[in-house]
């Protein structure tokens, strides 16, 4: 029985239905009330400016957990808010009684929030994974786990959530938004990552339709329960289960027979998941147009939860100006590429059919199309040495063929199963010990510039599928750590991050940096704070040319325009059209886009484009831009210097 034909077993639907009692159990509990009650009275007495902090909310709790009768489980933080949203949606008589305004909710919220720094970077992000998928490359240290797309582990949290969820966009993306919302996140401005091996390897309608469910699931409101309804209803009529030992114990032998090396990754998936009658009657429902796509955009624009970024992630010589078009229909704004290594010799050993020339390739075509180019990197490959990597990793961040907009650097972990297992056997490739990791990952941070974020330092895999190498998921904690006590100057974005505080207006000011890529010239403009902290910032192209004249009609521009790739402004995220104190709401993206268009104006450019996610389009439209194909279009004539 293949791990995806399994039919739902007593120990799923009795998990199915704990689940559903839990989320339907009633709240009137008159002990409950008494505890949010007395926090509300507190919130509500607070003077302007002030919090409360947790050390007074603790006292709250733990004065109403020593009322409780003996052996009744005690009140939780994490519980409060949840219970808080569920009140004010299900029983509006018994929230009224309460009298919270406003303001009283947003410093109720922010009370309870459960880590504030989530969307300390202005916004909510949710990550969703494809379904297994046959894979063009077979990299030496890829896991190959059957119930996953290619590099994906079944242990990995987005990866639990996705199989939660049978792999379907609309309902991981409801999944997600009840656990944030719960922990007291706004989810007005969404960032939906989109994971699972190489995106461009999925059939198109696919593609359209996983695209198509993401904007449904946040534009659905009031339907969107029976939205999740009919899902998975249709999933479990097809006989899929969501329980992890079922799954797992079915995939078992075709598990081994993989490890054991007797059946490849792709024969196995194609078996199970391409030619099983199960996903391939699932399939007919798995498919789209662009037009179909292009419908849940419009109502993105209007929706409550719109749309701020979209990405994929795929491998360099997939890039190419057909493939970045249909990438721009579908509303994507970011782009990941494994790059892994910029040494041709180490990408050989480890099984990389990516050249170095297809790289550079894709940065230039990533670039004239304005997408955020976003990269992965990785340590300790097989062949390569610290030293090595160290050198690497410099030329690939400021080399004017490479600099990446933001990089994911990841250390090479052993894992059970994969080819790279037989090097370290025979003793040819070994992990790094921690102080040789920590000097390298060290250096590498030291040589990012300011205009580039490193996003991840470790790569969330379980120590259970660690053979070998580092199993420390805070190891970028030891790595920010020993730089701030030696006090060296760090420039890379993440460190700087204002986070969840708001920044006086008197103390930012406006840095503005300049640096060459082979197609463009690249301005990056960045509010900071005294101590270098950074606010916001914008990425604006200036495309050479001579460049767009040599890529002829795939040119996705003309000669003359310039690019906003990117805005963003940090700080606490904010629901939109509400005011306030993040720096969200300081107007400085705003001065950051009249500055770009300033410099573009400057440098001979008669109009700037901008790649616009769909939840941005109206706020780029009140800003002057307007509706042009792929991008929101202002022309340039005009525009005075301001003086003073």
């Amino acid at each position: 029985m293949s791990p995806i034909q399994c039919h739902s077993s007593q120990l799923d639907r009795q998990g199915i239905a704990l689940r559903d009692h839990l989320s339907q159990a009633s709240y009137t509990d008159p002990i409950v009330d008494d505890l949010l009650r007395d926090i509300i009275t507190a919130v509500r007495e607070l003077a302007p400016g002030e919090e409360l902090g947790d050390r007074a909310l603790i006292a709250i709790i733990h004065r109403h957990n020593k009322s409780l009768p003996p052996g009744e489980k005690h009140f939780a933080k994490k519980w409060i808010l949840p219970y808080y949203h569920q009140i004010k949606r299900t029983d509006p008589h018994l929230w009224q009684t309460w009298q919270v305004d406003p303001e009283v909710e947003r410093r109720l919220t922010q009370t309870l929030q459960m880590k504030p720094r989530r969307n300390a970077s202005g916004v909510t992000t949710i990550t969703v994974i494809t379904k297994p998928w046959r894979c063009t490359n077979d990299c030496l240290y890829c896991p190959s786990d059957v119930t996953m797309p290619r590099s994906y582990l079944r242990e990995e949290p987005a990866c639990q959530r996705a199989q939660q969820n049978y792999f379907d966009p609309y309902l991981q993306v409801r999944s997600r938004l009840a656990t944030v919302e719960a922990m007291g996140h706004t989810t007005d401005k969404i960032e939906l990552i989109v994971l699972g091996g190489t995106w461009s390897d999925y059939p198109s309608d696919y593609q359209a339709w996983f695209i198509k469910e993401l904007f449904a699931a946040l534009n659905d409101d009031q339907s969107a329960e029976d939205g999740v309804r009919v899902r998975r209803e249709r999933y479990y009529q097809a006989g899929l289960s969501r329980d992890r030992a079922t799954i797992d114990a079915a995939a078992h032998p075709t598990q081994t027979r993989v490890d054991h090396g007797e059946l490849s990754y792709n024969q196995a998936i194609i078996s199970q998941y391409v030619k099983s009658d199960v996903w391939a009657g699932l399939a007919e429902h798995q498919r789209a147009d662009i037009a179909d796509v292009e419908t849940e955009h419009r109502r993105n624009e209007e929706a409550t939860r719109r749309v701020v970024g979209l990405c994929v992630e795929t491998r360099p010589d997939k890039i190419s100006s057909p493939h970045l078009t249909w990438l721009r229909r579908l509303g994507c704004t970011k782009v990941q590429i494994g790059i892994q290594s910029l040494n041709s010799r180490t990408l050989r050993m480890n099984n990389r059919t990516t050249t170095i020339e297809s790289i550079r390739e894709s940065f230039d075509w990533l670039r004239l199309f304005g997408f955020k180019v976003h990269t992965h990197a990785m340590l300790n490959l097989l062949g390569s040495s610290p030293s090595a990597d160290i050198a690497d990793y410099t030329r690939l961040v400021t080399e004017p063929d490479f600099c990446p907009d933001e990089v994911k650097l990841y250390p090479c972990s052993l894992v059970r199963g994969t080819k790279l297992c037989s090097h370290f056997d025979d003793g040819s490739w070994r992990p790094y010990t921690d102080d040789e990791l920590l000097e390298v990952l060290s250096a590498c941070v030291m040589a990012t510039p300011a205009h580039t974020r490193i996003s991840r330092m470790v790569r969330d895999i379980s120590a259970g599928d660690i053979v070998a190498g580092n199993t420390k998921s805070n190891f970028r904690e030891t790595v920010e750590s020993r730089l701030t006590t030696a006090g060296a100057p760090v420039d890379e974005i993440r460190f700087r991050e204002i986070s969840t505080q708001a920044p006086n207006l008197d103390d930012v000011r406006l840095d503005v940096t300049s640096y060459p890529t082979h197609a463009t010239q690249e301005h990056f403009l960045q509010w900071v704070t005294p101590t270098r902290q950074i606010a916001g910032f914008l990425r604006l192209s200036l495309p050479k040319p001579d460049h767009i004249a040599a890529c002829g009609a795939e040119a996705p521009i003309r000669v003359g325009e310039a690019m906003i790739r990117e805005v963003h402004v940090y700080g606490r995220a904010t629901a939109l059209h509400r005011v306030g104190a993040s720096a969200q709401h300081l107007g400085l993206g705003r001065k950051l886009i009249d500055m770009a268009c300033q410099i573009a104006y400057d440098q001979g450019y008669e109009r700037i484009n901008v790649i616009s996610a769909v939840g941005t389009r109206q706020y780029y439209r009140r800003l002057g831009f307007s509706d042009a194909g792929l991008y929101q279009q202002k022309t340039l004539s005009g525009i005075v210097r301001e003086r003073g």
